[in-house]
């Protein structure tokens, strides 16, 4: 299943307009709040041209590129966390994605209403992230109740939730969203069923005018760089009524709309491996006759796991796995010469996966 990541945003910001260009999918895209209430969700490719190097290789039958998941969610407001603008419904999709990808508004547009009446990225983003910090808030109070009572029976593991419960809550009152907060592997585990808002990783995309894509010094997006610095995460800037052109040009004509533009790439493959990278995924390839595949790993995942992302008997009876670097491959230009190079490996269940592995799994059930 592909990891999810949730385009959120106040209303008008220009996430329904990013999410159709993404997927093509025709998501109603319109100048009121809330016209987005249940949330629509696209299925995209991972942009990678090794797939395509890889294939000029083995010949394959088919490509098969990774997918990544994206959630289009309504507009949340200032007050969604008591329930404004149908706010609780909202905060529950955001709870069910792995990632959230935060539009802010940096452009003008006198026929495009600003929820708040006018453009102003660092508000914005205060904005969203208090109303996470809120519903985490009741969250964590009500799970501090609980095991507060249950600690009276003297129980050592219930007494540690309660004194991490008790730190998150006051770094909560005092507006930090979980995700910048210095916490331990032991206190992490103790909140990680609770599915904290504030806690999920953010990539901000800085949604900027038409004229203004291929540009990244922009005063609107400065706030937006700034508060990705402090997250220490990715910021990515792009045009989302741009994106939108793009995606109904054909495939042929976009290199020269993007050049006519000044962009090297569109913005949403940028966007689409920032999301990637946000969620600390690598790309492994299996390679032959009948098709040439792309397969999604956490980066330090083992080569059983990753063989059980192919099928669960992979991983059950897994014996070895024979790993030839894409690089390696790409520069022999066979699987034959980078054999006779000594550039395969068989490598066994300690064997961490690296970005760009070709592997081959040998396994017995």
């Amino acid at each position: 299943m592909p990891l999810r990541a949730g385009i959120v945003g106040l209303p008008n910001v220009g996430k329904s307009t990013l999410f159709n260009a993404i997927t093509r999918a025709g998501a109603e895209a319109a100048n009121y709040p809330f016209c987005t209430i249940d949330p629509n969700v696209g299925v995209v490719e991972v942009p990678d041209d090794r797939l395509r190097v890889l294939a000029d290789i083995v010949h394959p039958a088919r490509i098969v590129p990774t997918a990544f998941e994206f959630v289009d969610i309504a507009g949340l407001v200032k007050g969604a966390s008591r329930g404004e603008g149908l706010g609780n419904q909202f905060l529950a999709h955001i709870r069910e994605v792995d990632a959230i990808v935060h539009v802010v508004r940096c452009f003008t547009d006198n026929d495009i209403t600003h929820v708040a009446g006018k453009v102003d990225p660092e508000d914005d983003i205060e904005t969203i992230d208090l109303e996470l910090i809120f519903a985490d808030m009741d969250t964590v109070s009500k799970r501090l109740d609980r095991s507060r009572r249950q600690a009276k029976n003297g129980d050592a593991k219930v007494r540690d939730e309660v004194a991490t419960l008790e730190y998150v809550l006051g770094q909560l009152e005092q507006g930090h969203p979980i995700r910048r907060m210095p916490l331990t592997v032991e206190q992490v585990e103790a909140v990680r069923d609770l599915h904290l808002l504030s806690q999920k990783p953010v990539l901000y995309a800085a949604n900027v005018a038409e004229s203004e894509a291929a540009r990244s010094d922009l005063p609107f997006v400065e706030p937006v760089r700034t508060a990705a610095n402090r997250e220490g995460t990715h910021m990515v800037v792009i045009s989302a009524k741009v994106e939108a052109e793009i995606a109904e040009i054909e495939d042929a004509d976009r290199e020269l709309f993007l050049a006519e533009l000044g962009l090297k790439e569109s913005g949403l493959d940028r966007l689409i491996r920032a999301s990637y990278d946000l969620l600390g995924l690598i790309t492994y390839f299996t390679a032959g006759p009948t098709e040439v595949r792309a397969w999604t790993v956490k980066n330090g995942t083992k080569a059983p796991q990753a063989a059980g992302v192919i099928h669960s008997d992979f991983e059950r009876g897994f014996i070895r796995a024979e790993v030839v670097g894409y690089s390696d491959l790409a520069a022999g230009g066979s699987m034959a010469s980078a054999r006779d190079g000594g550039k395969l490996r068989l490598e066994g269940k300690d064997y961490i996966v690296s970005d760009g592995d070709v592997m081959h799994f040998r396994f017995n059930v």
